[in-house]
């Protein structure tokens, strides 16, 4: 049989994993003014359209590089045509 939940201590784990999403969501934030949504950790783009920033892969089968520099605010480089 389970043993009863402590409303106080229930509490208090919700406002932990809370404290812990705000925090990820700053970074996130903070992130997306700066690093391309589409760019994967290998500096691949997976974009299914084109951007200025993307570069020919050495090997066709392959996803394009991610020519940028994470310096810059990437949603202008996004085409929209």
């Amino acid at each position: 049989m389970a043993e009863p939940i402590d409303p106080a201590a229930y509490q208090q784990r919700l406002d932990r994993i809370g404290e812990i999403f705000d925090s990820m969501m700053t970074t996130v934030a903070d992130l997306t003014g700066r690093r391309c949504p589409y760019k994967n950790r290998f500096d691949r783009c997976t974009a299914q359209f084109g951007c200025r920033n993307q570069r020919k892969p050495e090997d066709p089968s392959q996803l394009k590089v991610c020519g940028g520099d994470d310096k810059l605010d990437y949603r202008s480089a996004w085409e929209t045509t």
